[in-house]
């Protein structure tokens, strides 16, 4: 299958933007200086969505195209997906539990722990992260896997459901299941959907975005230069403006998902007509479920380091804010850099043997 472009760029930015989102709610939590005047610092749950609607768009296009070979194995499928997923998920929540449970208290540092740690391992450890996380706030380490866990249930349904379905008529069960899903999820008595973030619309979304454009419903969007152009402005306006922050929680939705899929399709079909081709940009990419996944191990860490640091209060609040932030940008791409090298490159190389 041919590599879409652009978008292990895009990964990066997005990983990027859920830093810049933490970084000054840790130092706030802990007295130190921070910078989030601006909306862009506010945008880190948006990243994450997006993160949503380009894996469903990758993964339901791989499924639908598989289907339409005579190729698809639901064996195949998940092996590929616990390959890359579980060894770093599961690294980082045996980390996040002893952290919180033996590091900090070695530490002397205060941190409550009010649940019981059997209830949260088996939350965790069965896909339930989301649910974790919004009952008992554990810790950003912990909390950070919200997001693998809603991706997860959507793979654990999302192939089953597909298999039985034939390739003419996927399109159209999507539609109707995500169309009925979005109303559901905004329904008055379904506030537990809300209340975890069950939000697998995104997801279906991004997948019909890409069966639309496989089966050339899209091309009305490569029409002029100017529709892509558009896109983009919008896209870029959605992340450093508050144009598009409603109060209605279903417009808000509503307009997220749209303007999400769209500047996908727009990327990964290359309607703007620019490539990334930087290497150092695309390899940030490639690392970026590292960068997500070890941002907030680093971020605390340079938040103890600076707390410790006698002499960080000579520098001026502009200063330590600057510093924090690239501190734990370098760091985070140095744990991500390493973890891809030396732990997760083994597993990826295992799924090669789980490909027709």
């Amino acid at each position: 299958m041919i590599k879409l472009p652009n978008l292990d760029a895009l990964r990066f930015v997005l990983a990027t933007l859920v830093l810049l989102y933490h970084v000054p709610q840790l130092c706030k939590n802990q007295g130190l200086p921070f910078f989030d005047g601006l909306p862009i610092f506010h945008r880190g749950v948006e990243a994450v969505y997006m993160f949503f609607c380009l894996s469903g768009f990758l993964i339901i296009r791989l499924i639908y195209l598989a289907k339409q070979r005579g190729a698809f194995s639901m064996r195949n499928f998940y092996m590929r997906r616990i390959l890359r997923i579980f060894p770093l998920y599961y690294l980082v929540l045996i980390f996040g539990f002893l952290f919180y449970h033996w590091i900090v208290p070695q530490l002397g540092i205060s941190f409550e722990t009010n649940y019981n740690l059997t209830e949260g391992l088996l939350l965790t450890v069965f896909f339930l992260p989301n649910v974790f996380a919004e009952l008992y706030d554990p810790g950003g380490i912990l909390a950070v896997l919200w997001s693998i866990g809603i991706e997860e249930q959507f793979y654990l349904f999302i192939a089953p459901m597909l298999l039985f379905i034939k390739p003419g008529r996927i399109l159209s069960v999507l539609i109707g299941i995500a169309v009925l899903y979005f109303v559901v999820f905004h329904l008055p008595f379904t506030e537990l959907l809300r209340e975890y973030f069950f939000v697998y619309f995104f997801l279906l979304f991004g997948g019909i975005t890409a069966l639309l454009e496989e089966k050339g419903h899209l091309q009305f969007l490569k029409s002029h230069p100017a529709i892509p152009l558009a896109i983009g402005i919008i896209t870029l306006l959605f992340f450093v403006t508050d144009l598009f922050v409603f109060e209605i929680l279903w417009v808000r939705n509503g307009i997220t998902v749209v303007v999400f899929c769209l500047f996908l399709h727009a990327l990964a079909y290359n309607n703007f007509e620019i490539t990334v081709r930087n290497r150092f940009v695309n390899y940030l990419g490639k690392i970026s479920y590292g960068l997500y996944m070890y941002h907030v191990i680093a971020l605390n860490f340079v938040v103890f380091i600076f707390l410790k640091l006698k002499d960080y209060e000579n520098f001026t609040d502009e200063i330590t804010i600057v510093l924090i932030n690239i501190t734990t940008f370098v760091l985070t791409v140095a744990m991500a850099h390493l973890s891809y090298r030396y732990f997760e490159r083994f597993f990826l190389k295992l799924k090669t043997n789980y490909r027709k």
